[in-house]
């Protein structure tokens, strides 16, 4: 199942679903990060809500997602992590990597983007 795409004010909310096994589900996954990533989103919030596991392929993901929007300087969050794979997380460091941006609910992610400085010239 591809996973939902919605845009709340200026951030686009990517929500995958089920379990994220490393096939043609996290495949599309990461085709709609990239997808996003190249049509110039600059505000992206991930949504695990949905999602009851993930394997290192889309932890990759998620990880990747980070490096590439933060190096155009967009940003990227992630909110509703459910508590196993949250331990997951803390495992191989990518709380580190998200700190503040890892939110407990999409509104509380929403909101944090609303608070953002805007970058110079626009």
């Amino acid at each position: 199942m591809n996973p939902e795409v919605k845009v709340v004010d200026d951030v686009t909310v990517l929500t995958p679903h089920g379990k994220l096994l490393g096939g043609n589900e996290t495949d599309e996954f990461e085709e709609r990060v990239k997808e996003l990533n190249e049509a110039g989103s600059m505000k992206l919030l991930i949504n695990l809500g949905k999602t009851t596991f993930m394997t290192s392929v889309a932890l990759a993901v998620l990880f990747l997602a980070y490096v590439k929007y933060t190096n155009r300087g967009a940003k990227v969050k992630i909110c509703s992590v459910d508590k196993r794979i949250q331990q997951i997380f803390v495992i191989v460091k990518l709380t580190l990597i998200y700190g503040q941006d890892l939110h407990d609910t999409e509104e509380e992610a929403l909101a944090s983007f609303r608070t953002l400085p805007v970058p110079a010239g626009l």
